[in-house]
């Protein structure tokens, strides 16, 4: 460089430190024409035409330093971050990929070139070059946020929370990211976290709907409905037009059982995506719980039409059917189902109680016998026995006596106490003139229910016809009063009562003295006279809930309400044992049906406050504190959950 150029030189870097940028540049120019085969007056020149903004310039000028000096890594670099500033991506990677072919060792290079394979969405390359850069520099903040966000950007987000997460633990009081570590968060299912950093998120930035969003459906994930429900009010009341998200918004009120609401939203979002069954469906699940069948069938039908391979679809369906009694659509479905699982227990039962309902006692029959091989139900059991009962007087009227024979007999061995199947046999006997036989099961049907005048009526007929030579008034007498009094089963009857009272003190005396097996086997005794006692089937359950056998606690609590669904001490005892085992949902379904046999059973509304409680839904809990405290008697008690009440409603 000529003196005179170097002058000029000094004079344009006093003006650039002036920030006259424009006197700088004309200073150059003029010292190019002294000397213009200076690489350092082209350098200086491209760097004034960089800070004005003079791309194009500052590039011709970069180019001419190139072709007087190729070799010069930095020129490149300098190169391509004004093409990187213009966005011009690709022109920046092949100068900064220039650069690092003549200079390896310059590992800042590594992270020019990984940001602008970042903009070009080459994400692979992108966060291979990160790594390369922090390897060197691993303290580097914004390399570090950089690849946490490529990490990202290509849908790997486990990766871009472990980043986010050592960018946060390093200084949470400078960290910036709480949206995109929160939304990794979200992605790997760590719903706890991202709710606390999309809570900072909208903090910062209230106006982020996205956020809420997500936050919104961070917290329906943990089941903290209430601030869920929050998030999701916000966002519509800055995006009223966000129907996509109503599904989900509907999902949750009706985790919340606010069953009008979630049907609202589910019809919006029905509005603008008809063609997503899941809006059927959900809505035909709310209604099912409503008991509003008809509704449930109807959004039930819709979502089938848009799927028909969701088998549990099919499988509520049909049930909804089968609660309407239209049994032949119920067996439909059921069918469908069974096509694809032949073995659905839950749905071969169901089919032969629909059966069995369309008077299809044969059919049932073969069900409930083949379903009895694979587990034990006494409800099913039940309704064989039934089920052989009705299909006995339907061969009765048939004239299949031997078959009718059999299928009686098949439900007395079963242990039936229905008077029924003894008077279908006596009038089996009766047809094929076994009249012995006939005798003892017309007698047998009256001692087990002397008030029904049909069995009295008919025993009556059969007597006239076997004795012919008794007249008519002697038959008359023998019909007016006599007859049930003579049968043995008075007598019987009196005898039994004692046996069954004797054998319940002999077990109350035992539970006493906490002599449970011994009280067992005395209340099994009274129960194999009178089986259908749910006090003493309520009573074996309460030893057994006594000796942690919750199972067969739960299967006496179970007989005793089967015997009489009205049972309101059996229902509470069962509900008591679910919530032991964690089944809040299973416990608070006994504890509402206390309540609706007996409103005002003060320890059902204790026992469902502390159900709503442990679900975190203070509201109802404290609803229903309330009313035990009305109904109770135990002041203490009472003191006691009034204190609560005040805990929960601060």
């Amino acid at each position: 460089m000529t003196p005179e150029a170097n002058i000029l030189y000094q004079q344009a870097c006093t003006l650039e430190y002036q920030k006259d940028l424009q006197g700088a540049a004309n200073k150059i120019l003029e010292a190019l024409k002294l000397s213009g085969d200076e690489p350092m007056l082209y350098t200086k020149l491209a760097g004034i035409y960089s800070d004005m903004f003079k791309f194009e310039e500052a590039v011709a000028a970069y180019e001419k330093v190139i072709e007087l000096r190729p070799n010069d890594a930095f020129v490149f670099i300098s190169l391509g971050n004004i093409y990187e500033t213009s966005g011009q991506y690709q022109k920046a990677l092949d100068a900064y990929t220039n650069a690092l072919k003549i200079f390896p060792e310059y590992k800042f290079n590594y992270f020019n070139i990984a940001n602008v394979q970042y903009q070009l969405k080459d994400y692979k390359n992108a966060i291979e070059n990160y790594n390369m850069f922090l390897g060197t520099y691993a303290q580097h903040n914004d390399a570090r946020r950089n690849l946490a966000g490529t990490y990202l950007a290509d849908n790997n987000p486990e990766k871009a929370a472990s980043e986010y997460e050592i960018i946060y633990n390093k200084n949470p009081q400078t960290f910036e990211d709480f949206v995109k570590y929160g939304t990794a968060l979200f992605e790997i299912k760590n719903y706890y976290k991202a709710s606390e950093m999309l809570q900072k998120a909208v903090e910062k930035d209230p106006e982020n709907t996205a956020v809420h969003v997500s936050l919104a459906l961070s917290y329906q994930e943990l089941e903290k409905n209430q601030l869920a429900q929050a998030q999701y009010e916000i966002v519509f009341q800055q995006k009223p037009n966000l129907h996509s998200l109503r599904f989900d918004y509907g999902n949750l009120l009706a985790d919340m059982e606010k069953n009008t609401e979630a049907l609202e939203q589910y019809k919006k979002y029905i509005e603008f995506y008809p063609k997503d069954g899941r809006a059927y469906k959900n809505s035909g699940l709310i209604y099912k719980r409503l008991k509003n069948y008809e509704s449930a069938v109807e959004n039930y039908e819709k979502a089938i039409a848009l799927n028909t391979v969701d088998a549990d679809l099919k499988k509520d369906l049909a049930n909804c059917y089968h609660m309407l009694k239209d049994y032949p659509n119920a067996i439909k479905y059921y069918d469908e189902v069974l096509a694809v699982d032949k073995n659905d227990y839950d749905v071969k039962v169901n089919k032969g109680i629909a059966l069995h309902a369309m008077q299809k006692y044969e059919d049932a029959i073969r069900i409930y016998n083949d379903v009895l091989t694979v587990q034990a139900s006494d409800v099913v059991e039940n309704n064989l026995t039934e089920a052989l009962i009705a299909q006995g007087h339907e061969d009765l009227k048939l004239q299949n006596y031997s078959k009718a024979t059999d299928e009686f007999i098949k439900a007395i061995s079963r242990g039936t106490k229905d008077s029924y199947a003894y008077f279908g046999l006596a009038k089996a006997y009766r047809a094929c003139d076994i009249n012995d036989k006939a005798t003892e099961y017309y007698e047998k049907a009256i001692a087990m229910d002397p008030e029904n005048t049909l069995y009295s009526e008919d025993f009556a007929e059969f007597i006239s016809e076997t004795a012919p030579s008794q007249n008519i008034e002697e038959q008359a007498a023998s019909m007016s009063g006599e007859l049930p009094a003579v049968v043995i089963g008075d007598n019987i009857s009196q005898d039994n009562i004692k046996k069954v009272n004797d054998f319940i003190a002999a077990g109350d005396e035992n539970y006493k003295q906490k002599n449970y097996e011994a009280s067992i086997k005395n209340y099994r005794e009274a129960l194999n006279i009178n089986p259908s006692d749910e006090v003493t089937l309520l009573k074996i359950g309460n030893i057994y809930k006594i000796q942690n056998d919750e199972t067969n606690a739960i299967d006496f609590y179970k007989k005793a309400i089967f015997v009489n669904p009205s049972y309101a001490d059996g229902w509470f005892n069962l509900g008591l044992v679910y919530a032991s085992q964690q089944d809040v949902k299973g416990s608070k379904k006994c504890f509402e049906r206390v309540l609706s046999i007996n409103p005002q059973y003060a320890y059902a509304y204790y026992a469902l406050g502390l159900a709503y409680e442990t679900e975190e839904n203070k509201d109802e809990a404290v609803k229903n504190y309330n009313q035990f405290v009305k109904y109770t008697d135990d002041t203490k008690t009472a003191e006691e959950v009034l204190n609560k009440i005040k805990k929960l409603q601060k």
